[in-house]
């Protein structure tokens, strides 16, 4: 005698109340198995659970009822949490402090960054005095030191840090001026 002798056998046109049944006696020992094995797979059990229904609905109604359905029911819940722990060893969680995924390579990142390069250095070249060309020496692609930068502009080492220090001042007021404050949201008063 099996879980489902107790089911009564519905008539041709019925085959829901059969289907329902079937799960009615079917749910204890399904919720039950994913709960066992969902630890182990790192899924929660609901998943496991999920997963182990779709698998019955995906046989069918003409065989929807398992030959031996405890043991079928064990089957599945333990494949299903194969797949899980599987899933789990090959995906990788999104890092909280950048963006998902390889973005070093995306034609939209490569196209804002360039954007943002050209604004910038607009910006750099609107600045006062011998700002744009300190700023400009900084933002050199090979990185020169300060020892450099200060022999290429002909001042002391000394004051390169002071100047900097304006020169950016006066670019964050600049760019703080372009940007477009916020609309109001809602109703105004």
């Amino acid at each position: 005698m099996n879980l489902l002798d107790h089911v009564p056998a519905a008539p041709a046109g019925r085959a829901g109340d059969r289907g329902r049944a079937v799960v009615q006696a079917l749910h204890a020992l399904v919720r039950a198995e994913a709960a066992a094995e969902a630890p182990a797979a790192g899924t929660e059990a609901a998943d496991l659970e999920q997963a182990v229904w779709l698998r019955l609905l995906e046989r069918g109604t003409a065989s929807a009822v398992p030959a031996d359905p405890v043991r079928w029911v064990r089957a599945a819940v333990r494949a299903e949490a194969r797949t899980a722990r599987r899933r789990t060893r090959r995906e990788r969680s999104y890092t909280a402090d950048g963006p998902p995924g390889d973005w070093a390579g995306c034609p939209e990142r490569i196209a804002v960054g360039a954007d943002e390069r050209r604004a910038l250095r607009a910006a750099v070249g609107r600045l006062p005095g011998r700002c744009p060309r300190l700023l400009e020496a900084m933002l050199a692609p090979h990185d020169p030191t300060y020892r450099e930068i200060a022999g290429e502009l002909g001042m002391s080492q000394g004051s390169l840090g002071p100047m900097r220090s304006r020169c950016l001042g006066c670019l964050r007021r600049m760019l703080a001026a372009e940007v477009v404050a916020p609309e109001l949201r809602g109703k105004e008063r």
